[in-house]
């Protein structure tokens, strides 16, 4: 069942702790990128009826440069790359970090919930109308909210988000 976020509808079909933790980790951390696949099959299987229907466009949360390079790849792209290939819909990767490259590991709820250091831009113009973001573990949501932001600015309409996993409580 979806979940309200930073204002936003989020949904995963998955907790993150024992084996989603170690498939996040191993994607993210070990660069398993064909595991992006399984997970989306996760994803696209179990979705709520309607959240990856047409007319949406898959927006992957955006790694800041400095470690999109460092580590080769943006595993929400992979995702959502994975997953666009089993549902149909268009990937558009439209959104840009800005300011300092941060990462939410580390960092206490409150600070997770502000969103993530520096924010989020609209890369391309305009922005989808309807918007599902893409990314591989959600916490508090602070970067989906900082990525809907932007969308929103850009003229989104209608944003919901999918993750592999989502910390359970939360």
């Amino acid at each position: 069942m979806p979940v309200s976020l930073a204002g936003i509808s989020v949904w995963a079909p998955l907790g993150y702790e024992g084996p989603a933790r170690s498939l996040v980790r191993a994607l993210k951390f070990r660069g398993a990128v064909a595991l992006a696949h399984s997970m989306a099959a996760q994803i696209a299987a179990n979705a709520p009826q309607g959240l990856l229907d047409g007319g949406a466009e898959l927006v992957p949360v955006p790694l800041h440069a400095r470690r999109r390079r460092r580590r080769g790849f943006n595993q929400a792209h992979e995702l959502a790359a994975a997953l666009s290939g089993r549902t149909g819909l268009a990937l558009t990767d439209c959104l840009e970090r800005d300011g300092p490259a941060g990462t939410q590991v580390g960092r206490g709820r409150h600070e997770r919930r502000a969103g993530p250091a520096g924010g989020m831009r609209l890369r391309t113009e305009p922005a989808p109308r309807r918007a599902v973001l893409v990314d591989d573990v959600v916490t508090t949501g602070g970067t989906l909210g900082a990525c809907a932001a932007a969308l929103r600015a850009g003229g989104c309409r209608e944003i919901a988000a999918v993750a592999f996993a989502r910390t359970l409580g939360r």
